[in-house]
């Protein structure tokens, strides 16, 4: 059969009592790459069907002892996901309209052309196995960010994973609290993979990387000619994670005027899109994080104080790296199987001194470490104390001027200014896991002079 590219990898069951039909649909069957039985009649079909598993059924419709139909409603109680295309008679179209209504996934009519059935063919098989790989992918997000996937044993994160097993079956609003770099996100990720939403979509927003004029329309969309730009309709990440969990992070970023409609959704559970009056209804749980002091946000009048209560109806605290150290070694042997280096052994002097590290770029910090030591380490088997001992020396070379009383001195032989910019704002970021808003807060300069400055040096992520 042509048309099959590349040719099927399928067992299909081909049903009918005319067996010179029969004959000629089974080999043109084969020739498109597939595996084919075939039976006689219904009966026949069942008995088939339950010595062996099938990919997809090919039967008439008017056979004797039991037709098409019966086969197909039978089918459909044993395996509602198997495909079935009824072959009907030339014009039969009540019969087609009723073979679709009972399940079948498609029908076509005698006489046809062998490239029409391979079509046909072609997209019933493409059905279930999307659905398969989704599935597969469903289960792989499950594993990945399930609990388990959270690595930690000390008494903080056993804290921790207590509360979030109190709330992970239910739709209570979460507000995950902890610096830069802890692993707010894996946590949020786990409460809804772990959760009775995990089949739907989770949906992560950076409240802190979109400017202010966009941040709207990618919270709650846009309808076509709501501004400059907008050609077209575009959904909200509300209506995109309906159904799931909607994860704001650096919610602590918002803008004030944004914070209002963020607040009337939370409580009407509808968006309106920017340039719409029509209000969308969304059933989302709602994640947040921040690793700033909201407390102290609201008290100096940055953040509504309504939409803080309404956002921490559980407050889940994530340590940082330095109150719980003891989980250094289990993370080091987490991070050194994803890097793919699982038999690396890491010496108890090297493992010591990456406890002594205070790591204020948290879990982050540390995983970047742990890739630069294996790609510099001195002993393809092994990483030692003088591995560590160079890594502590680089995040350390940067740190020659600090901010402090006393003005930073000019070396006698002179420095370029360009190049002690660029070091100091690669330590603040080092130090912040990369987060742009608490390195400008290090700096003592806005968050949109950091970015210029950044761009200048080219430190920008994906700048040439």
């Amino acid at each position: 059969m042509v048309g099959s590219n590349p040719p099927w990898r399928a067992r299909i069951l081909a049903v009918d009592d005319d067996h010179n039909f029969l004959s000629v649909l089974a080999y043109n069957l084969s020739r498109g790459g597939a595996e084919v039985e075939t039976a006689g009649n219904g009966r026949e079909a069942l008995e088939r069907l339950a010595e062996s598993d099938f990919d997809l059924v090919v039967t008439d419709v008017k056979m004797p002892e039991m037709d098409g139909l019966t086969l197909l409603s039978r089918l459909r109680e044993l395996r509602r996901d198997l495909p079935v295309i009824l072959v009907t008679a030339h014009g039969d179209i009540e019969m087609a309209v009723e073979a679709m209504q009972k399940g079948a996934t498609d029908f076509i009519a005698k006489p046809f052309q062998r490239e029409a059935l391979a079509e046909k063919i072609e997209r019933a098989l493409r059905a279930p196995r999307l659905e398969r790989e989704n599935r597969a992918l469903r289960e792989e997000l499950t594993n990945r960010f399930a609990f388990g996937a959270i690595v930690g044993s000390s008494p903080a994160m056993r804290r921790m994973f207590e509360i979030m097993g109190r709330v992970v079956h239910r739709d209570t609003t979460v507000l995950l609290l902890g610096e830069s770099g802890t692993g707010k996100e894996l946590v949020a990720r786990a409460l809804h993979y772990s959760g009775p939403r995990k089949e739907k979509r989770f949906v992560a927003l950076n409240c802190a990387a979109i400017p202010p004029n966009l941040l709207e329309s990618e919270l709650f969309g846009h309808v076509k000619g709501a501004f400059t730009g907008a050609d077209a309709a575009r959904e909200g990440r509300f209506q995109a994670a309906s159904g799931g969990t909607l994860f704001l992070d650096e919610i602590g970023d918002m803008p004030l005027e944004l914070q209002a409609k963020l607040l009337r959704v939370l409580q009407e559970r509808a968006v309106e899109p920017v340039g719409s009056n029509r209000a969308v209804p969304v059933d989302v749980r709602i994640i947040a994080a921040t690793n700033q002091q909201l407390e102290k946000l609201v008290a100096d009048g940055r953040f509504r104080q309504d939409l803080y209560y309404r956002l921490a109806v559980v407050l889940l605290s994530v340590p940082p790296l330095r109150d719980r150290r003891e989980d250094i070694p289990l993370l080091v042997q987490h991070f050194l199987k994803q890097f793919g280096e699982a038999d690396v052994h890491v010496e108890a002097e090297a493992l010591a001194k990456l406890q002594q590290y205070d790591w204020p770029g948290n879990v982050r910090e540390l995983e970047n470490t742990v890739e630069r030591a294996l790609a510099l380490r001195s002993h393809p088997d092994r990483l030692d104390a003088a591995d560590v001992e160079r890594e502590s020396a680089a995040r350390g070379a940067t740190t020659a001027v600090r901010r402090s009383d006393a003005a930073p001195r000019v070396p006698d032989d002179g420095l370029v200014l360009d190049q002690v910019e660029k070091q100091l704002i690669a330590e603040a970021l080092a130090k912040t896991g990369g987060n742009q808003t608490q390195a400008a807060r290090l700096l003592g300069i806005t968050r949109q002079k950091l970015i210029y400055r950044m761009q200048k040096h080219g430190l920008l992520r994906g700048q040439p």
